[in-house]
């Protein structure tokens, strides 16, 4: 999509829309790790570094308070590049979030950095170059809101405890303001993120309430324009004690590792619905292909605008762009940890110096299964139980099903988990890993039974579907736009099967076919329809033919 940079991002009811007066569903990444380093994203694990001015001072230590500045310098002008904007222009973003550290643009005495607003424009300029918005997200907020490693804060959530950094947050936002209050390539302030996390979300919820008050007062005073974001506390998951604050305003939630269903979204969906609010999932992935294909049909399939989080880091398998270290980046690592000797410093500083060119997104990993199921591009692997979130009749129909507890449970249609706990299937896969295999989930239909899924084509063809099942039972049908395809094949597999698994049944395989004519680019709906009982179905592959 091209933005049309002729008016400011707004509030429409329950809509965003864009500066044409167009309903706009926000797609798009978040630049985390390039203004406010995280530990994980360089692979640092505790006792390392996990917030940025604890791999500040390693890198200080290591290499010396001179060089540590060299590459701090050449880290931000090569992170993240218009490259990389024009790749995710390329795919079909409409805007990123700049997540910002307030050290890098505020100093202690209330006074911007130069330095590091010219950061920000150059960014901006990029999106304006390439057609994206830009949501300018305050991070780590002076002092920090947090606590915790993200907002680089020194242990407890300042912001809310001394005057003089709500001082500073205020003024900041001001200034933000005023410096961008014309500027329609920013589509949105993000005031806080993720304020006031699991030991503060209730004891100072007054204090938040009143910060965001002041903030909105602060920033209408000078800047009428641009829609304000108002975070949850507890990790933006707690809406506890919002109310309507501005006209021109949203709620943001993230999410991570949750059962990706209704129940899961089901209080947002009720605030949004008590406030009268837009809702956007400002942060989200940290998880496998699957996982990351379910989440993000079901906040498309409720109108829930979405940022992919992040775009890139260091040897990943959960984002786009995976940086490939050199070598010797893992002696750091190692020494961070505590689990390996210290790197000679000239070492170190060769590491580090090799390590700037690798953030190139050119010579980045590509990891297309992320992109493919975040976007539901063929080729493009489905779950499953990846089904849409229409409801009966649209996405799915069925006669008696068995929903599973603990996934899904609101929807007629019969899942089994070989193994879980609770009836609570995992989705806990913060580095992308894939699921157990002891730990499968699978569909099952009995003849009649149907199930719908959506994928994109980037441009027109023939369309290969592949289905694996779990069962010998009858090939069903597969329908492309409502047209029958051609069964094609029928492949068995040796499938070895737990005794005591739920979906436990004799031979595994794969179903193909492929549509009798080509399809044009764009949204396409799959729907699978079973011709007899009992049939048991693991995930399904899209393709053009």
């Amino acid at each position: 999509m091209t933005a049309e940079f002729t008016g400011f991002v707004h509030r429409v009811g329950r809509e965003v829309h864009d500066g044409t007066g167009r309903p706009l569903l926000m797609r798009g990444f978040g630049l985390g790790n390039w203004l406010l380093p995280e530990g994980y994203m360089w692979k640092f694990v505790e006792p390392g570094p996990t917030a940025p001015r604890g791999i500040e001072a390693l890198f200080a230590d290591l290499v010396g308070e001179e060089r540590a500045a060299q590459f701090w310098t050449a880290f931000r002008d090569t992170y993240i590049t218009g490259d990389d904007i024009a790749r995710m222009a390329a795919l079909g973003a409409d805007h990123v979030r700049l997540p910002i550290n307030a050290r890098v643009v505020w100093t202690d005495e209330g006074e911007p950095i130069e330095a590091g607003f010219a950061l920000v424009d150059r960014l901006i300029d990029w999106c304006r170059l390439y057609g994206l918005w830009v949501v300018l997200d305050l991070h780590g907020a002076p002092g920090g809101q947090t606590g915790k490693n993200i907002d680089d804060s020194l242990g407890t959530p300042a912001l809310f405890e001394e005057e003089r950094y709500r001082r500073l947050t205020l003024d900041l936002w001001r200034y933000i303001a005023v410096r961008y209050r014309d500027e329609t390539v920013v589509a949105a302030y993000d005031l806080l993120n993720e304020p006031l996390p699991e030991e503060y979300q209730y004891s100072y919820a007054d204090r938040l309430v009143a910060m965001y008050k002041d903030l909105t007062a602060v920033i209408r005073e000078v800047d009428q324009n641009h829609l304000l974001m108002y975070e949850g506390s507890h990790w933006a998951t707690n809406f506890t004690g919002f109310e309507l604050w501005d006209e021109n305003s949203l709620l943001q939630f993230h999410g991570y590792w949750q059962p990706p269903d209704r129940a899961w979204i089901r209080p947002y969906l009720e605030v949004g619905e008590r406030l009268g609010l837009p809702l956007y999932m400002g942060e989200g992935g940290e998880n496998n292909p699957d996982w990351i294909l379910t989440a993000f049909t079901m906040y498309e399939d409720h109108g829930i605008g979405w940022n992919f989080w992040p775009w890139k880091k260091i040897d990943t398998l959960s984002s786009p762009c995976s940086v490939e270290a050199p070598e010797g980046w893992w002696d750091i690592v190692a020494f961070a940890s505590g689990t390996g000797p210290r790197p000679d410093s000239e070492a170190a500083w060769a590491t580090l110096s090799e390590l700037i060119p690798r953030f190139d997104v050119a010579r980045c990993r590509w990891r297309p299964e992320v992109v493919s199921a975040l976007l539901k591009t063929a080729p493009v692997r489905i779950p499953a139980w990846g089904f849409g979130f229409e409801g009966p009749g649209v996405s799915y129909r069925t006669g008696g099903a068995r929903p599973l507890a603990g996934f899904r449970a609101d929807e007629q249609v019969t899942i089994l988990a070989d193994k879980s706990e609770d009836g609570k299937p995992n989705f806990h896969h913060i580095w992308g890993e894939a699921r157990d295999p002891s730990d499968h989930l699978h569909l099952r239909l009995e003849a009649g039974d149907w199930v719908e899924y959506r994928f994109v084509l980037t441009q027109p063809g023939p369309v290969h579907v592949t289905v694996s099942y779990q069962t010998a039972a009858q090939a069903p049908e597969v329908l492309l736009d409502g047209i029958a395809t051609e069964h094609i094949a029928t492949e068995y597999v040796s499938v070895v099967v737990d005794p005591a698994a739920s979906a436990a049944a004799a031979p595994g395989g794969t179903w193909s076919y492929v549509s009798p004519a080509a399809l044009p680019a764009g949204d396409h709906r799959l729907r699978l329809l079973a011709t007899a009982d009992a049939t048991v179905v693991d995930h399904l592959d899209v393709r053009t033919a």
